[in-house]
């Protein structure tokens, strides 16, 4: 089940209105939020395990591991990243962060963070490992200048990716390249290996992975007069489910589609202007059919009374105003209170032209996307969006196992829609075994959605014992071949330690669009 709870400084949000339940709002960070000067949509994204699952977490972390930190602690490091918290909604399993420029994902083992624009990720994760030491209580290492913080938690395993950036020359820090990227978590990780995946001169993909059981960089050139201290760590605690897949997780898959040059036309939808017009004319379809049931319930009570049936006609005149030989029989009802008060009298909601998680609330319903976990079969599933002023989008959802006992998955959704470089992200780890649909399916329903001309897949999936079958992986790689309307252009197969990664790249049959916006050229 899931729930949610206000932090400090936040408020109920108006989306209530809407059908979002228990959404809290920072509304402080969501004043003037404003995305007019937004451009670069592809994410980085970073993946921070401090044990292999939630079950084997080191005997001296605090309850709840990572969860059981503060939100405050965690807003600190966002700083460095600069970005803000604009809601949070808690589960069991995971905390969901919605930020002004993407999402974090806190699990009790893990933290996940995905930010767009030129925010600077790898400058916030040295203060990712100081809180894991010093807060959640993670087994850590001794100081080192080189990596930025005093004190760092000894990781279990680090994964950063990226698509191709499309204007690398506007990045800031240690991302204004590829290199400079490899070169920042080279200085706080031994042995990590850095991957490009796709074509140099076309669509492509970058990764960063750490092997199990990451080992810190150590200082460098130590004085000859300290003595070298070794690292006692503590164990962590094993059970039976310490593992690359935790059976109370289900298997550990991760699915990521990255889309580019999506249709003009549906891309309006994730336009502020677009979204309230459709909010507007959704607030007054309901309550004019309130108005319409309330009269046909008062009907069947007074049925064949000629005085109330009179009342009962439509009491406007060709102009809208009251007949001066009718009677409105919604009139001993308060305006302020009352959801069937005629149109002149009705008043929309001034937050739902203005109230960024308001209209996201709209937008994922109108677009479809609620639909991908729908509440018929996750009914404890939560979404949590938020519409940018002029435009944008994001959204996390929160999706509770519907089997008794079953852990809590996510999604995150990302959409810039200007034309000169539409972009949409759409990112899981909801087990195809939980959902009962094959990968192709959830991505023939997201592509529906986003319409893109092109877009790319990452498919992150643990290995077990079958995994090394032919027959076996001959039907994985093929579960992703078949997208009605698109035709695969690239597709690569990486054996990881642990994992097996697949890339493929599609574009829609008839596109006439020209080569893609590189932007970055891998090197």
């Amino acid at each position: 089940m899931v729930n949610t709870e206000i932090p400090k400084g936040y408020t109920f949000s108006p989306s209530s209105l809407n059908g979002t339940p228990f959404l809290t709002i920072n509304h402080e960070a969501t004043v003037d939020l404003d995305s007019t000067n937004s451009f670069e949509g592809p994410e980085k994204l970073l993946e921070v395990l401090f044990s292999a699952s939630p079950s084997s977490l080191p005997e001296t972390s605090i309850p709840g591991g990572l969860k059981g930190v503060p939100s405050e602690e965690w807003k600190e490091m966002l700083d460095l990243v600069n970005c803000k918290v604009l809601s949070i909604v808690e589960s069991e399993d995971v905390d969901a962060y919605l930020l002004s420029e993407s999402s974090m994902f806190v699990f009790p083992h893990k933290l996940i963070l995905k930010t767009c624009g030129t925010t600077t990720l790898l400058s916030g994760l040295p203060k990712i490992l100081e809180i894991a030491a010093l807060v959640a209580r993670f087994p850590h290492s001794v100081a080192n200048v080189a990596r930025g913080t005093a004190t760092a938690a000894v990781p279990y395993r680090v994964f950063y990716s990226r698509k191709n950036f499309l204007f690398p020359d506007r990045q800031r820090g240690p991302h204004r390249s590829w290199r400079d990227e490899v070169k920042s978590l080279d200085k706080l990780f031994l042995g990590g290996s850095a991957y490009l995946i796709g074509k140099m001169n076309g669509e492509h993909w970058y990764l960063y992975l750490t092997e199990p059981n990451t080992m810190l960089t150590p200082p460098t050139t130590p004085d000859r007069e300290q003595p070298i201290k070794v690292l006692d760590l503590p164990k962590p605690r094993l059970t039976a489910n310490t593992c690359s897949i935790d059976e109370d997780q289900g298997r550990d898959e991760t699915l990521e589609l990255l889309m580019t040059d999506l249709d003009t036309e549906n891309a309006k939808q994730f336009y502020l202007d677009h979204a309230s017009a459709v909010a507007e004319g959704q607030y007054f379809e309901r309550a004019n059919k309130c108005r319409s049931d309330a009269r046909k319930h008062l009907g069947s009570i007074n049925n064949g009374d000629e005085t109330n049936g009179k009342m009962l006609h439509d009491v406007r005149g060709v102009n809208g105003k009251l007949c001066d030989d009718s009677v409105d029989v919604f009139s001993n009802t308060s305006e302020e209170n009352s959801p069937f008060a005629s149109d002149d009298e009705l008043t929309y909601p001034q937050e739902l032209t203005t109230e960024g998680h308001a209209l996201g609330t709209v937008v994922s319903e109108a677009c479809g996307l609620s639909d991908v976990y729908p509440n018929s079969k996750y009914p404890d599933a939560r979404i949590d969006a938020y519409l940018f002023t002029p435009c944008g989008f994001s959204a996390n959802g929160v999706i509770p196992s519907p089997q008794s006992g079953g852990s809590t998955h996510y999604f995150t959704v990302h959409v810039t829609p200007e034309p000169h470089c539409s972009y949409a992200s759409f990112e899981t780890n909801v087990p195809t075994s939980q959902s009962g649909r094959e990968t192709a399916d959830v991505i023939q329903q997201v592509v529906g959605i986003f319409k893109p001309a092109r877009f790319s897949v990452t498919l992150f999936e643990a290995k077990d014992a079958a995994d090394d079958d032919y027959g076996n992986k001959a039907k994985k790689g093929a579960r992703l071949e078949a997208i009605k309307g698109y035709r695969r252009i690239d597709r690569i197969v990486h054996d990881l330690e642990g994992y097996e990664l697949v890339f493929k790249y599609y574009e829609r049959f008839g596109w006439e669009g020209g080569a893609p916006r590189l932007g970055e050229v891998g090197l």
